[in-house]
């Protein structure tokens, strides 16, 4: 029985991380200095060498050897259990959504040191108007 070896496409990789970051290729076409058909040619090549490869990987936020490794199933599946796994606590399951804090206190507060600043700097003009 003979195994497949699967291709190593760097170029397809590098589309995927930049469709999994959100970013366009016009947008990192920018970050690269370059066209978006450069971008488009850099996301159809097999290979890459290592200072274009290091500096798509800077535009892209990840490491030249994140997208050498990159894999589609990995990347579902440590997404899968970071989502899993990553808002438990001892006391059970913490929900993204659950304050721990109640948003009005933290609107009055916020107010009230808009209110205390704009009182300090009433107090600094007058000072300022009394000298002349």
């Amino acid at each position: 029985m003979e195994t497949v070896k699967k291709n190593n496409h760097i170029g397809r990789k590098i589309g995927r991380i930049r469709e999994l970051r959100g970013m366009k290729q016009e947008t990192l076409a920018e970050l690269l200095g370059i066209s978006q058909q450069s971008v488009s040619k850099i996301e159809q090549s097999e290979t890459l060498d290592t200072e274009r490869l290091e500096a798509v990987a800077n535009a892209l936020g990840v490491t030249p050897e994140a997208i050498q490794n990159f894999s589609e199933e990995l990347a579902i599946n440590y997404f899968n259990n970071f989502y899993d796994n990553s808002f438990s606590n001892s006391q059970g399951t913490f929900h993204p959504n659950n304050c721990t804090f109640n948003p009005l206190d933290k609107v009055v507060e916020l107010y009230e040191r808009l209110v205390q600043a704009e009182k300090d700097k009433v107090t600094y003009l007058e000072k300022l108007l009394d000298k002349k």
